[in-house]
């Protein structure tokens, strides 16, 4: 009996002691995970929106490497996002991520900040901050080229048409400003709405000018319509800045790499991201 107690008290000790190991060999991986994180900026977008933000099939371009997927990520946000890495001094990373998912991701900290052609709407301020505006741009109608509305010099001359925008965006928003527009449901993304515009669904859809020069340049059936009548806006919802959490301790330091680049250098590398925009966008 005295031996089986020892035995037990022997067999006790061990099991305690390997359970003690276990704990610290977790505290020191939490501890290498934590490193990891502070030495790379993550950075989420849709990768959809060209020429903002694309997917490609590899490095060509500057493009980066999505997180956990074999494409690449390119475009003008993708460069904003490599400069701003280069400036903390940080690796970037990029997570490929719906537009509705971009600010969850944010909040939950599964990225950084969002490099997405985003605005910096009051609306989206009460629950994230942003930087300084990393461009700015204009509202324009993308339409079928040779059809009855690429002539257009004003909103009005869409009255009547099936017109839409994407969701949660203020391109959605504007179109209320077209009397007896025929507001079709908004797009998720705007391949979804290339693909109504060649097929007939609608007759067009607004997006901003460098979306609009990179849809034309791609679809040769396309036609970006600018206005001399235009959608009235405020700058907010025609500047796009860098989301991030609220209070954060990124903003400043982002705010000062931005500062950096000037209005020249954004716009070449805007048409640089026009011009090198995969065909398929």
């Amino acid at each position: 009996m005295k031996k089986r107690l020892a035995f037990l008290t022997i067999f006790a000790s061990i099991t305690l002691l390997l359970a003690a190991c276990g704990t610290a060999d977790k505290e020191t991986s939490g501890s290498s995970t934590a490193k990891d994180s502070a030495d790379t900026f993550t950075v989420g977008l849709e990768a959809g929106y060209a020429p903002f933000n694309w997917t490609q099939l590899d490095d060509s371009n500057g493009g980066v490497k999505i997180d956990g997927n074999a494409e690449y990520a390119g475009g003008y946000d993708v460069e904003i996002a490599k400069r701003i890495a280069d400036g903390l001094g940080k690796e970037l990373v990029i997570v490929k991520t719906e537009w509705d998912g971009l600010v969850p991701s944010l909040q939950s900290d599964k990225i950084d900040a969002i490099i997405a052609g985003m605005s910096p709407t009051e609306e989206r301020k009460e629950t994230i901050d942003f930087s300084e505006n990393y461009y700015t741009s204009n509202f324009v109608m993308v339409v079928k080229k040779g059809g009855a509305f690429e002539g257009a010099t004003s909103i009005q001359d869409f009255s009547g048409a099936k017109i839409t925008g994407q969701l949660n965006t203020s391109h959605y928003g504007v179109i209320d400003q077209i009397k007896d527009v025929q507001k079709q449901p908004a797009s998720d993304n705007f391949s979804a709405m290339r693909v109504a515009l060649e097929s007939g669904v609608i007759d067009g859809y607004v997006s901003e000018r460098p979306e609009g020069i990179s849809a034309s340049s791609a679809n040769t059936n396309f036609a970006m319509v600018e206005f001399t009548d235009g959608f009235k806006a405020a700058e907010e919802d025609t500047a796009v800045a860098v989301g991030l959490k609220k209070d954060s301790k990124l903003t400043e330091d982002i705010n000062k790499i931005l500062a950096e680049i000037s209005e020249e250098e954004r716009q070449e590398i805007m048409d640089a991201a026009i011009n090198n925009q995969p065909a398929a966008e």
